[in-house]
């Protein structure tokens, strides 16, 4: 078997988007991938993001937030920027084969009762999900 893919998905604030991405990528990609994730901030995961996993049965609780400072010198197959925030602000990473952009909404933006941000969360979820299964597998 060849040596797994290196991505990184980098968003704003490693708390959500770029969190679901990195655990779709290691659970569906079978040991073919090695997903990371990180943020021009490090804001810590949201609880939404880690209820939304939940759901569907991958637990995140245990993932940290950090920075795309940390991986400037690692190298990487792919860096993929989930949010337009991130694909302005992230540095040159000088070791990276590829760099794809993804936007998706901010869901922590979404304002109104928890039900309606919740049900934010699981629609960027889902659309994650959609785009590593169509573009990655």
């Amino acid at each position: 078997m060849p040596d797994p893919r290196r991505v990184l998905f980098v968003c704003t604030h490693n708390s959500a988007r770029s969190q679901m991405a990195e655990a779709f990528l290691s659970e569906l990609g079978e040991g073919r991938f090695e997903a990371w994730s990180a943020g021009t901030e490090a804001r810590g995961l949201h609880p939404f993001a880690v209820q939304a996993m939940a759901e569907v049965g991958i637990d995140i609780s245990l993932q940290t937030s950090k920075t795309v400072d940390r991986f400037v010198d690692e190298p990487f197959d792919l860096v993929i920027t989930v949010c337009d925030e991130a694909n302005e602000a992230c540095p040159y990473l000088p070791n990276a084969k590829e760099r794809r952009h993804w936007s998706f909404p901010d869901p922590s933006a979404v304002r109104g009762d928890d039900e309606a941000r919740f049900a934010a969360f699981r629609f960027v979820r889902d659309a994650i999900r959609d785009r590593i299964q169509r573009e990655l597998l």
